[in-house]
């Protein structure tokens, strides 16, 4: 049911609003300077983006919250699209972020590698060349003796022993000065640090170890490359950075040319997930890259931004910041210069995209669900023959590729009789682990594990929060919450793939475990007969004496075994 205009009563101040479907999932989210303005805005007979109306007909209310100023709402609208990962909003992809260099505001500062840094740090960044920052930081503790470990110890450490310390914990005279000469360096005056290479390049030459000279040039590369890469040079760039966009479908790139003294210094980029709005990837964009660097005095955009993050971004710099969109001259063809550079981007990244069978299979399967994506997919399965040796356990696939790292495996800890309610135990347990959601979590099972669960996630108040499914192996069908029964064709095999894996990974962890505690069962002899078939075999007769008598045709009545099974079955109980 579509949102109806006449029920709204929004107020006319700053703040954040929330397109909601019956279910509570959030399907927008969006700032305002004036929420009933804005909110009205999205009912006029002629909308200005092509998403509005299939927006207002797949909502069914619209929440908001009311902030302070329009640069708070910024903020809070940046944090609920991470949290809600909303349908229509444009949101960058595995929530991209690049590298800083940080010095912590201790007594004796810190030096460290960042994605996140301390609010009150000095940092610098960020750095496109991961490893490079990494080289340098090595560096700067070799050259000067920063300390990058968590606290002072009064005994010092390994770091002191081997000469990569000042050691400011035993002895703190003169380590300031070092921090001043690091700090000068991370500034872009890189002279110090790479005349003192270039005498052990030199050193090392002389000596014919030509190998550590080739390092000692490679680590002199690191430190242009991190600290002042120069790539164009004009009078006009004295303190800016120019915006590029460019997109195919739903895909775009952002890209970011920092400019500073006259030299574009390098670019950053960042793909996301586009939905139609330029202006609005551009601003997901900027709140994301100037949360953790200071602004430059000039922003050059491809398109207006708004009043409220023009603001924002004169709030992070403590000073004036101009947002232009510049026609003509030195600042114009720079910005165009970033769209050709984040053409090519996009371009690259679809590319790789459909150059990845295994994403191409994930891809496949969100757009068959109408899902905005299924690259990260947590798939449970259990196992238990008798009672005995009850267990489960949980397979991850990212981008259609199976993530060994994260699989997990579980003892039932309860007395649960049966897979329904084990299963329901193992992903209780799963849960109180995450720190974030899944794009789906996949059961091996029917509509009757899939109803177990959702009752589960409800008492959690987690209903919603990610699509839950459950793929029975009788034809492949798969199983939603308010959806007819699917079975699944060639783009499914991403959600088969899970599942096959899940039921493949929890039979070798049962196996490991019997093997622990009792004898092999004597079906398991048997070639291709496994934990899941065994078990079906005991249920349909009842026991092993039954088994033993069951003619072939009554073996092929039981739910998973063909006729070959049946004939290996029968020839190993009659010899």
């Amino acid at each position: 049911m579509a949102v109806d205009p006449t029920n709204l009563d929004l107020p006319s101040k700053p703040g954040v609003y929330l397109f909601r479907r019956a279910d509570d999932r959030v399907t927008y989210v969006g700032k305002a300077t004036d929420l009933r303005s804005r909110v009205r805005s999205y009912f006029a007979p002629n909308p200005d983006r092509e998403m509005v109306p299939r927006l207002v007909g797949d909502s069914d209310r619209i929440d908001f919250i009311v902030t302070k100023n329009p640069s708070e709402a910024l903020i809070l609208e940046r944090q609920l699209i991470r949290e809600h990962k909303p349908r229509y909003n444009s949101m960058l992809k595995d929530d991209k972020s690049y590298p800083f260099i940080a010095l912590t505001s201790h007594e004796h500062p810190r030096i460290i590698y960042t994605r996140h840094p301390p609010e009150d740090a000095l940092r610098w960044g960020p750095f496109a060349d991961a490893g490079a920052a990494k080289r340098v930081i090595q560096l700067l503790r070799r050259q000067f003796g920063i300390r990058d470990c968590p606290e002072l110890l009064p005994q010092g450490c390994l770091a002191m022993h081997i000469g990569l310390c000042h050691a400011p914990c035993i002895d703190p005279s003169g380590y300031d000065t070092q921090v001043k000469a690091a700090v000068s360096v991370l500034d872009g005056n890189a002279g110090v640090l790479v005349e003192a290479l270039q005498g052990e390049m030199d050193q090392a030459s002389d000596g014919l170890d030509y190998e550590d000279a080739a390092k000692t040039r490679d680590l002199i590369g690191a430190v242009q490359r991190t600290v002042s890469q120069q790539v164009v040079h004009s009078r006009f760039y004295q303190d800016c950075d120019a915006i590029g966009f460019a997109s195919r479908g739903d895909t775009g790139v952002v890209v970011v040319l920092n400019a500073k003294d006259g030299v574009v210094q390098g670019q950053l980029e960042y793909p996301l997930i586009h939905r139609g709005d330029i202006a609005e990837s551009v601003a997901c964009v900027l709140a994301e890259h100037y949360a953790g660097t200071r602004p430059p005095h000039i922003v050059l955009v491809p398109a207006p931004i708004g009043e409220s993050m023009g603001d924002w971004l004169a709030e992070r710099r403590g000073g004036a910041v101009e947002v232009r969109v510049p026609q003509r001259g030195e600042l114009a063809r720079l910005r165009r210069m970033a769209d050709q550079n984040a053409d090519i981007q996009v371009v690259r990244h679809q590319k790789g995209r459909s150059g990845s069978l295994e994403q191409a299979a994930a891809d496949d399967g969100a757009g068959m669900l109408g899902l905005d994506s299924l690259d990260h997919i947590v798939c449970f399965d259990m196992a238990q023959l008798q009672g005995e040796e009850r267990v489960g356990a949980s397979v991850v696939l990212r981008k259609g590729r199976p993530a060994k790292k994260e699989y997990r495996t579980y003892r039932v800890k309860t007395d649960a009789p049966d897979d329904l309610r084990m299963m329901v135990e193992v992903v209780e347990r799963w849960l109180k682990r995450q720190d974030g959601w899944p794009d789906m979590l996949l059961l091996d099972g029917g509509q009757t594990h899939l109803s177990a669960i959702q009752r589960m996630l409800d008492g959690h108040g987690l209903t919603g929060r990610f699509p839950v499914a459950a793929l029975a192996k009788r034809e492949e069908t798969l199983h939603m919450e308010e959806r007819e029964p699917l079975v699944l064709g060639r783009h499914g095999r991403v959600l088969v793939h899970a599942r096959d894996e899940a039921h493949r990974f929890v039979n070798r962890y049962h196996r490991k475990r019997r093997g622990k505690g009792a004898m092999d069962d004597p079906l398991e002899e048997i070639e291709g007969l496994g934990a899941k078939k065994i078990q079906a075999l005991l249920r349909h007769f009842g026991g092993r004496r039954g088994i033993d008598h069951a003619s072939v045709r009554e073996l092929r009545e039981v739910p998973g075994i063909g006729k070959a099974m049946a004939e290996r079955i029968h020839g190993h109980h009659n010899g």
